[in-house]
C-alpha cells in the first residue's frame, strides 16, 4: 500500500466520489465501490462471528479468511491489481472438505439459526452471496481475477457448512424447514 491514511476525515468524498488505490476517483455508487463495500461488510460480520465462543480451528480459519478478504479488497481497490491467488481458493476447498466430513448428510432444507454463532455464520453466508453478485456485476464491464470470483463462491459454501458445524459443536441440531408449516396458514 503506497499511501496509508493518517487523516480519516479528508472531506474529498463530499462530492460523492471516492479515491481508488491507483489515485483515480470514482463515484461512490459505482459497481467497484459496491463490491468493495460488500466485501468489507462481509469481513465485519466475520469479525462479529469471531467474538463468539467458537472452536479454535474455526477461529483460525476465519482469521485467514479475513486476511484473504483484505486481498480481495486490494484487488477491487486497485484496477488491474492481482492479490488473491489460486492457492487461497484451494485452501477453502480443503477446509470445506474437512468440516463437511464431520457432518451428517443434509436431507432437508435448513433455516438460519440454532446457536448464535451459527446464525452469524448464516448471516455472513448471505452477505458473501451479495458480494459475489456485486463482483459478477463489476465483471460485466471490467476484468476481474477468476480466483476472486471463485473464492467468494467457495466462501459462501464454507459459511453454510460452518453454520452447521458450529451448531453441532454446541450440541444443537440444525433448524429444519417445515414445508407443511408454511402451507397450514
Amino acid at each position: 500500500m503506497a499511501n496509508r491514511l493518517s487523516i480519516i476525515a479528508t472531506r474529498t468524498g463530499d462530492d460523492g466520489s471516492t479515491g481508488l488505490g491507483d489515485g483515480s476517483r470514482t463515484p461512490k455508487d459505482a459497481p467497484r465501490i459496491a463490491s468493495l463495500g460488500d466485501v468489507d461488510e462481509l469481513n465485519s460480520i466475520i469479525g462479529v462471528l469471531l467474538t463468539e465462543s467458537i472452536p479454535d480451528d474455526v477461529a483460525a480459519d476465519l482469521a485467514i479468511v479475513q486476511h484473504d478478504l483484505f486481498d480481495i479488497g486490494a484487488e477491487l481497490c486497485i484496477p488491474g491489481h492481482t492479490a488473491l491467488q489460486d492457492h487461497q481458493v484451494r485452501h477453502l476447498d480443503t477446509r470445506l472438505s474437512h468440516y463437511n466430513a464431520t457432518l451428517p448428510p443434509l436431507r432437508e432444507f435448513i433455516l438460519p439459526g440454532g446457536t448464535r454463532a451459527a446464525a452469524h455464520a448464516h448471516h455472513a453466508r448471505t452477505v458473501c452471496r451479495r458480494a459475489e453478485r456485486s463482483v459478477i456485476h463489476l465483471a460485466r464491464d471490467t476484468t476481474v481475477n477468476a480466483p476472486l470470483r471463485q473464492y467468494l463462491n467457495r466462501l459462501s459454501d464454507l459459511m453454510f457448512i460452518l453454520a452447521r458445524y458450529l451448531n453441532a459443536a454446541q450440541g444443537r441440531s440444525d433448524v429444519y424447514w417445515n414445508s407443511k408449516h408454511s402451507r397450514s396458514t
